[in-house]
């Protein structure tokens, strides 16, 4: 509000001083020769002035003089405008490279204050540049006046902001390693993978203010695959990677990276492994009851994913709800992506379960297994009846006679044991899943000892 009344005031005082100037002084000096003639020759000027004709002749020079004057002048003032020109660029000349400015406004607005005919002009001209000359100073702070290039001379100008305080540090460099960072990767087909990255080099050098590049925790090439047409298996070169440099907690640190971009070479492969579906009840089905058979409308699924995904895989797990179930039931099921794929080959899977009333069933002298046991340790039953468990089978009689008793196995955990004897839980496990597996006895009796 203080500078618009401060223009104003200033306005009215140029209107005044044309005024003055060029009516008011005129005028009383004319009265003042005037009435000096008078006095010199009373006479005659009474003479003069008394005659009518006269008069009229005066009145009317007079009266043309003071409104040629006054329209004039009028016209300057009222032909005055005003106009601004935002986010003018402004410019610097100093030793780029050895030192860094901060503080220096990349723009200014610029008022051009005259005729509306010479601004328009003045607008049409390639100099309406601001500039400021930083080549004779040395590191630190300082204050700077911004110049403007006038077009031409007849307006004038303010600039906002006129001045400025800027910091001038010397330039340093540090060589730093490139990583790099694929943005977009869900614009890629949901077969395909990157398999590797290739950068044209492996490392960038940085330059800026020494506080800067302290900042600097990894400069990154950022690949955007978004624009990648034609995707398919094979190498893809990226011309003109934009790199960028990051402080440890992601944000942008400004310096300069030399190179600015680099080349990076894509290898896109589409990994993929067939895998056996495997349905995994989840849940206790009611009591007396058994399930009979598991079927599903397809038994294998092509996934897709990285490679080191695939080789962790050795079947599809398809888990179905069975708490409390004692009838035949259909599931339909929507398959989602494990985690590390991708894609897969079949999206639902229809499962048909059938029952049968329970069973169970002994199966004697089923080997023990110890599992997880030290370097240099070495264990043992302590009698031969600890060597083997009896194993209880429950469910579908039908599944209990065709069942393969290979596939059952009985183990004890001994990790973290050391020298002595303990009593090892036994976990009884098997491949079919439609069967219940228990040890017959709880745990056995162990011994571990040193080997030699």
């Amino acid at each position: 509000m203080k500078k618009k009344s401060n223009g104003i005031v200033r306005f009215f005082k140029g209107i005044f001083r044309v005024f003055d100037k060029f009516l008011i002084t005129p005028i009383t000096k004319f009265f003042i020769r005037i009435t000096d003639f008078v006095k010199d020759n009373s006479k005659g000027a009474e003479k003069f002035l008394n005659n009518k004709q006269t008069l009229i002749v005066l009145s009317l020079i007079f009266a043309l003089g003071v409104f040629y004057v006054v329209d004039q002048n009028s016209n300057a003032i009222i032909n005055q405008s005003a106009e601004i020109l935002y986010n003018q660029p402004v410019t610097a000349e100093y030793n780029e490279e050895a030192y860094v400015i901060e503080g220096l406004p990349e723009t200014v607005d610029i008022t051009l204050i005259g005729r509306s005919s010479d601004i328009y002009l003045a607008k049409q001209y390639p100099t309406n540049e601001v500039s400021v000359d930083l080549r004779d100073l040395k590191p630190g702070s300082h204050t700077v006046t911004l110049n403007y290039r006038q077009a031409l001379s007849s307006i004038s100008y303010k600039l906002d902001p006129s001045t400025a305080t800027i910091m001038v540090y010397e330039k340093v460099s540090e060589t730093k390693e490139l990583t790099y960072d694929i943005l977009h990767r869900d614009s890629l087909d949901s077969k395909l993978t990157i398999s590797s990255v290739i950068l044209d080099r492996n490392d960038v050098i940085i330059k800026g203010a020494e506080y800067k590049l302290e900042q600097v925790a990894t400069v990154k090439a950022l690949i955007d695959i978004d624009n990648i047409s034609n995707q398919t298996t094979g190498d893809i070169t990226l011309k003109d990677v934009q790199l960028v440099a990051y402080d440890a907690s992601g944000k942008i640190v400004d310096v300069e990276i030399v190179p600015e971009t680099v080349t990076a070479t894509l290898k896109i492969e589409s990994p993929s492994k067939e895998l056996p579906v495997e349905i995994v009840p989840v849940g206790n089905i009611a009591f007396g009851k058994a399930i009979s058979s598991l079927t599903a409308n397809t038994t294998s699924i092509v996934v897709y994913g990285d490679q080191e995904t695939l080789n962790s895989m050795d079947t599809f797990p398809v888990e179905i709800d069975v708490e409390n179930l004692d009838q035949d039931k259909e599931f339909n099921i929507n398959l989602k992506n494990p985690t590390g794929i991708r894609d897969m080959s079949v999206k639902t899977i229809l499962v048909k379960l059938e029952m049968e009333d329970s069973t169970t069933r002994e199966i004697e002298g089923v080997s023990i297994t110890a599992n997880n046991l030290g370097e240099g340790l070495r264990a043992q039953a302590s009698t031969e009846q600890d060597n083997q468990v009896t194993v209880i089978l429950t469910g579908s009689a039908s599944v209990i006679d065709n069942l393969d008793t290979s596939t059952i196995t009985a183990s004890v955990d001994l990790s973290g044991l050391g020298p002595g004897e303990y009593d090892v839980e036994v976990t009884v496990t098997g491949t079919d899943l439609k069967l219940s597996y228990e040890s017959k006895v709880r745990t056995v009796h162990i011994i571990i000892t040193e080997t030699g």
